[in-house]
């Protein structure tokens, strides 16, 4: 044989060395961006549609008015995590997220594994979403009367109903495929000018959420509070305490995002003080949103009323006089996916550089633009891959996906925490998780419950993509890691 298997899969990187080679000669990154760009970042992950469709299904099927409850237990959850990953950010200021930290936790084997998950669940969520962007910007535009002929808003496997009651198949998803390749360009020009666009997007998407809220306290109704919990109906997760906890897993998902502003790192002016800034204040900024949206809507919408409502925000802004709100609300629904498909392409891309820069992936995808200063050549390759399956393909089945990939990296970096402090307990902190191991175990706890109540066909899915995983990490990493060749050159 030409090789021979490393005796060690599990090789650390060291914490120093990392650090020392993030910025390289022609692999610097631009560093431009600052804590409130950060939390802008968080924010455009954190907030989309989720928001205006989770909260009224939660509340229907699983919590009633108590829904207000499972926000604050997912929330939570994630505050556990993001303690987490700011104590780890914080140590490990460079690009990568989660598959940095585990590189210098618990080797390179777990780290390819978190690196080639992390690819499912940004690629996947930003496909998904450029779908749904799509579908709102029809009906946007619809209301305008701009309309674009359905069957090229859709992929070939979508049956669509025709105004004359025939049903055809779509053809191709156009829109989704333009908003690919726009956000993938504004991301090559540059990240300043990207968190620039995102910033905007956000003030946009928190004056619509804001303005809801503002203007639905005048039309709350007391007597829909009333039961604040709805008694069980005796069966588990159908309202009483166990609703509230069933619909806490609901809701969890629609905070998902926040770890792609350590992502970032790398790009950030001061990385160990402004990453857990971002981190911690896009997640406390979501949540009080989040309370105070579920609150008004379950105020101004019965959640027995809300059973099969697609869209019980729109049933909630129709018991108002002002029909411009819709409008205005689908424009923040817009927006919200437009600023999650930039945070997502975002974080793929600099997932596989730091992956690349290890050579774990060729060199390709850690080529930096000599004027941009941005992984340009990895966005482009992403940019046609990711628009392949937003316009050819019913991918909107593999939304869970998203959800489980999220899930591992969450339990990984709360165990990365707890093997730091104990392998490495004299490290620099500039942030410290406090109530080490309390945090760091509840951490994995919630993070372990919400991916047991994920479906069977969803851990099939992810298995099948770990193995195609191994299967490049045995043929092509292994042989190319750069951590394995110095040591041979040291021996």
């Amino acid at each position: 044989m030409a090789h021979k298997l490393p005796m060690n899969l599990f090789i650390k990187k060291p914490i120093d060395q990392i650090i020392a080679t993030c910025d390289e000669g022609e692999h610097k990154l631009k560093k431009t961006l600052g804590p409130v760009s950060l939390i802008a970042l968080g924010i455009g992950a954190i907030i989309g549609a989720g928001l205006f469709s989770l909260t009224g299904i939660a509340a229907a099927e699983n919590a009633g008015s108590a829904v207000v409850i499972s926000f604050m237990i997912a929330a939570l959850g994630c505050a556990f995590a993001g303690m987490c990953y700011s104590e780890l950010a914080s140590m490990i200021p460079v690009a990568g997220s989660a598959y940095t930290y585990t590189y210098a936790t618990m080797g390179e084997f777990i780290a390819w594994i978190i690196g080639w998950d992390l690819v499912l669940e940004y690629a996947v969520a930003s496909a998904v979403v450029a779908v749904s962007w799509s579908r709102y910007v029809l009906s946007f535009l619809g209301d305008f009367g701009i309309y674009i002929p359905a069957r090229f808003a859709a992929c070939p496997y979508d049956v669509i109903k025709m105004p004359d009651g025939t049903e055809v198949h779509g053809i191709i998803n156009i829109p989704a495929i333009i908003i690919i390749f726009l956000i993938s360009t504004l991301l090559m020009i540059g990240i300043k000018e990207s968190a620039r666009v995102n910033s905007i997007i956000v003030v946009v998407k928190l004056i619509v959420v804001v303005t809801f809220i503002a203007i639905g306290l005048h039309y709350i109704k007391p007597a829909n509070y009333v039961p604040f919990i709805p008694p069980n109906t005796g069966v588990f997760g159908e309202f009483g305490w166990s609703g509230i906890m069933r619909a806490a897993g609901v809701v969890f998902f629609a905070y998902i995002g926040f770890d792609t502003v350590s992502t970032a790192a790398q790009e950030s002016r001061n990385p160990q003080k402004d990453i857990p800034i971002g981190i911690l204040g896009s997640l406390v900024i979501c949540t009080v949103l989040y309370l105070a949206f579920s609150l008004v809507l379950t105020g101004m919408v019965n959640y027995k009323d809300m059973m099969g409502d697609a869209a019980p925000v729109a049933t909630a802004i129709n018991l108002t006089p002002y029909p411009w709100l819709q409008a205005m609300v689908k424009l923040g629904i817009i927006g919200g996916f437009t600023s999650v498909i930039l945070v997502l392409l975002l974080g793929q891309s600099r997932v596989f550089y730091s992956m690349s820069r290890d050579g774990l992936l060729p060199k390709i995808f850690s080529e930096i633009h000599p004027k941009w200063k941005t992984p340009w050549r990895s966005n482009i390759i992403f940019m046609f891959f990711i628009s392949i399956f937003a316009g050819f393909f019913p991918i909107s089945k593999l939304g869970h996906m998203t959800s489980i990939g999220t899930l591992l990296a969450f339990i990984i970096v709360c165990a990365g925490v707890l093997v730091l402090r104990f392998t490495q307990p004299n490290a620099p902190r500039p942030f410290k998780t406090p109530c080490v191991p309390l945090f760091p175990i509840l951490g994995i706890m919630v993070c372990l419950a919400m991916m047991m109540s994920l479906g069977v066909e969803t851990w099939v899915r992810l298995v099948i993509w770990l193995m195609i995983g191994f299967v490049i990490y045995f043929a092509y990493s292994r042989f190319h890691s750069k951590l394995h060749l110095q040591g041979k050159r040291s021996n």
